[in-house]
This record gives structure tokens, C-alpha cells and sequence, in this order.
């Protein structure tokens, strides 16, 4: 069995290996079988990829001792479930289960690619203690089934939708053991009960077998594309008011200083991280750095090893000196809070919207593939550091709570209304409706 580790630590929330595994080809002879009794290479392949991820775990998890695991009880105790899985989806399932005992947000299991798109076309949130319909994607089934922006999620498949577990409800549906249909239980704003069976839409995806000919092409395209959605966005008012969105901290130096370049012809920033997950530890310090005119400490990044502080090189004179608001919501994750907090401890900024996800760790992404009759790629992520801010905690399933709770309301979702946005905005000294605030960033779809 061959392995491959990425070197670069990054803080990642849930992110998976989409263009690593393309590159294998997502058309695996492993994923397309039907779930039916485990046979004995599916299981042996299962047992395998256990025992790589358990390996990895023991010698490179941040605490040594595993917050008091017995791990080799642990990952006995799911070989035998998976020697005893009735079927390969079940198998799965148990490899995922061996790892989430450890509780921690950055530790997870990334399955065997699927050989189709699958997508339910709805994205939904915690906003405050409820579950809301955040956008529905135009002319698919949710749409055409009467689900709406604002309409709140009181079950899916039976399951109850709460802050502490509907990350592993997406995992689970869409990516562990895709579903091809949900059971919605839905209330809408006006009080009407709706049931719903959504269903997903499937398509197969194209066999890539080399990188050659025009397949490079397409490749180069699908990469293209991607940055395209990841790009930064910005909008400069009239008020003398800059306001950044960006979905991940995925960016270089050059491309951080350029923005703030920008920013800093203005008298204030308003930073959007709703909705972003995190990303690259330098892209967090390049942009930490850009907000003080001091080096900042940041937290203390504690491995198994030791503890050592991680510190954010300040612009200096060319940092942005003016008001600064961050925006933060229940999907924003790792990096964003980390900057978000310290934004709050160094009393630099006013930090308005949603209580964060608590879902802040250093992680490092392990991929690995079993050399069987066909290639299987997966690969699992593992926490290689805890971070403890300057106030000797960590947000690790505690998050980030703004100086202004702000929590849209059904209403607000329906009437496409944006009310964070619309008081960021006043407390910067400039106007905008919550109409306008709405239309700032337009939500882009993802290409079929």
C-alpha cells in the first residue's frame, strides 16, 4: 500500500480532496459497486484503509494520548464491525465512526470518490438555534417541491438539525453515504407544515484516465473554474467604505497585499467571512498582518511535541489603519475565527452576526490509495496542532460570539433581506438598505 502525505498544515474545516482525487479519475470500480453483503476484497480493502488512517492517528494526532482512548480498543472493536458490515456502504460507515470518537472537527474520514455529481440543490444553515433553507438553486426539484429561503428544516431522514450535529448530517448524506433522496420536515415563515421527499440529481461524471491530449484541457478548464468561484470579491462606496468577501483562505501574500492595497484608501473595512470555512495558515497571518500596525500573537499552536507561539509579521506603516468590522456567521470556520477572535482580544474591530462553529484545529491532509485490482483513493484528515488563543482558550467547539448578535429571521431569508450587512454598514458610517446589503455578492451557482 502506497502512501502520500501533503506537507503544507493548513486550518481546514471538513475540506475534502476534490482536485486530488479528479486526478485519479472519479470513476472508481470500488465506488460504483452496490451496496450488498461486504464481499472479502471490499472488506480487506475497508480493514486496510482502517488500519493506514488508525497508524496515522496515533503517530501524528496532537495528543498523544488520544483524550484518553484506548485506541487500539477502539479500532478493534470497528474491525470487527466492518468484518461483520453487511454491505460495503456499511463498511464505510465504520471507518468514519473509528475516527469521529475523537470528537474533533478537523479529524474525519475522506471515502472513495463517487462516480456522479450528486447534489440536492438547497444549501442550509443553523442560523441562532434554528436550522433555515439559506438558498435554493433555480429549476430543480427543491424548487419545483414548493422549499423556500426561509423556511426552516425541523427533520431530515428523521433527524433533528442542531448546531452539534448537522455537519454530520451533510457528511453523512452527501458525502459518507450519498442519498439519492431526503425526507424534509419544513416549517415555513407563514406557519404552513410542509413534508418533502427531495430528491438529488445525479449525473455521471466523465472517466478521466491521463492528463494527456484534450483531457488536459478540460482539466486546466475545471481548475480555471474553480478559482473563478474562490476569487475575492469587493465593492467600494460612496461612503468611503470597502467591504471584502472572500470563501476560503486560499490566497498568496501578493494577492492579500494587493487587496488591501485597496483597502486602505479607505476610511473603513468591513470583512464578510459568512459562510467561509478557512483555509491556509499563511493566508490567515497575511492578512492579520495587514490589519495591525504591531506584530500580533496570535495563538499558541500546541502539537504533541511542544507549544510555540504563531505570530502575525505586521505591514507596519502599510497596514490598514482605519475601522475595521468582521462578519461572522454559523458556517464561518476555523481561519475565520481565529481572525475574527483576535480581531476581539486585540479590541482592533467590532465582530457582528452569528455565533461562529467552534470548529478550529490545525489539521494536516493525508491521502492514500490501496493498490488492489484497481486504484482506490481516500485519505483522511488528522489534527496536528490545537490552537490557544492569548486568552488561554480554545474555540474548539466554542467559537466565536460577536459583540452584536445579530440572527436573521425566517422573514428576513424569505424577503431576501440582509440585516448584518445593513448594520455593518451603518456602524461604518455609511447607508445601505438591507435590500441592497443582499445584492451586494451575488450567490454563484456551481456549473453542472
Amino acid at each position: 500500500m502506497d502512501m502520500i502525505r501533503m506537507k503544507a498544515g493548513k486550518f481546514g474545516h471538513r475540506v475534502f480532496f476534490i482536485v486530488w482525487l479528479s486526478y485519479f479519475s472519479v470513476v472508481s470500480a470500488f465506488a460504483q459497486q452496490p451496496s450488498s453483503k461486504i464481499s472479502k476484497q471490499d472488506r480487506d480493502q475497508v480493514l486496510a484503509m482502517l488500519d493506514s488512517i488508525s497508524a496515522d492517528v496515533k503517530k501524528h494526532y496532537y495528543d498523544a494520548k488520544l483524550h484518553g482512548i484506548d485506541w487500539d480498543a477502539n479500532i478493534k472493536n470497528f474491525r470487527e464491525k466492518i468484518v461483520n458490515a453487511s454491505s460495503l456502504n456499511r463498511g464505510l460507515s465504520e471507518v468514519a465512526a473509528a475516527v469521529d470518537v475523537l470528537n474533533d472537527s478537523h479529524t474525519f474520514f475522506i471515502p472513495p470518490p463517487r462516480p456522479y455529481k450528486h447534489d440536492f440543490g438547497w444549501q442550509i444553515a443553523m442560523v441562532g438555534q434554528k436550522c433555515l433553507v439559506l438558498r435554493v438553486r433555480p429549476q430543480n426539484d427543491a424548487e419545483n417541491k414548493g422549499i423556500r429561503r426561509g423556511d426552516q428544516v425541523l427533520a431530515i431522514n428523521g433527524f433533528i438539525p442542531g448546531r452539534d450535529n448537522l455537519w454530520k448530517l451533510d457528511y453523512i448524506f452527501n458525502i459518507l453515504r450519498p442519498q439519492p433522496a431526503l425526507h424534509i420536515s419544513l416549517l415555513s415563515p407563514s406557519g404552513e407544515n410542509k413534508n418533502v421527499e427531495l430528491i438529488a440529481a445525479m449525473r455521471a461524471l466523465p472517466k478521466m484516465t491521463d492528463l494527456t491530449g484534450e483531457g488536459i484541457f478540460d482539466y486546466i478548464r475545471k481548475l480555471e473554474y474553480q478559482e473563478e468561484l474562490g476569487r475575492m470579491r469587493y465593492v467600494e462606496t460612496d461612503d468611503d467604505l470597502m467591504i471584502l468577501k472572500f470563501p476560503e483562505f486560499a490566497f498568496t501574500q501578493f494577492e492579500v497585499d494587493s487587496m488591501m492595497r485597496k483597502a486602505r484608501k479607505h476610511k473603513t473595512l468591513i470583512i464578510d467571512l459568512r459562510g467561509n470555512p478557512g483555509g491556509s495558515v499563511v493566508t490567515l497571518n497575511e492578512f492579520l498582518g495587514n490589519l495591525f500596525d504591531h506584530d500580533v500573537k496570535i495563538c499558541d499552536r500546541v502539537t504533541r511535541d511542544n507549544s510555540k507561539p504563531q505570530l502575525a509579521k505586521s505591514r507596519k506603516q502599510n497596514a490598514f489603519g482605519g475601522t475595521l468590522i468582521v462578519l461572522v456567521d454559523s458556517k464561518s470556520a476555523s481561519a475565520s475565527e481565529v481572525l475574527a477572535r483576535v480581531v476581539q482580544i486585540e479590541r482592533r474591530g467590532t465582530v457582528l452576526g452569528d455565533k461562529s462553529a467552534g470548529a478550529v484545529m490545525e489539521a494536516r491532509h493525508y491521502p492514500y490509495h490501496n493498490g488492489f485490482e484497481t486504484i482506490v483513493p481516500y485519505a483522511a484528515s488528522i489534527t496536528e496542532a490545537d490552537l490557544v488563543m492569548t486568552d488561554g482558550r480554545s474555540l474548539e467547539h466554542v467559537g466565536v460570539l460577536p459583540e452584536e448578535l445579530i440572527v436573521p429571521t425566517e422573514s428576513d431569508l424569505a424577503a431576501g433581506l440582509d440585516m448584518v450587512m445593513a448594520r455593518a454598514v451603518v456602524l461604518g458610517g455609511g447607508k445601505m438598505t438591507p435590500e441592497a446589503a443582499n445584492q451586494l455578492f451575488p450567490y454563484e451557482w456551481p456549473k453542472d
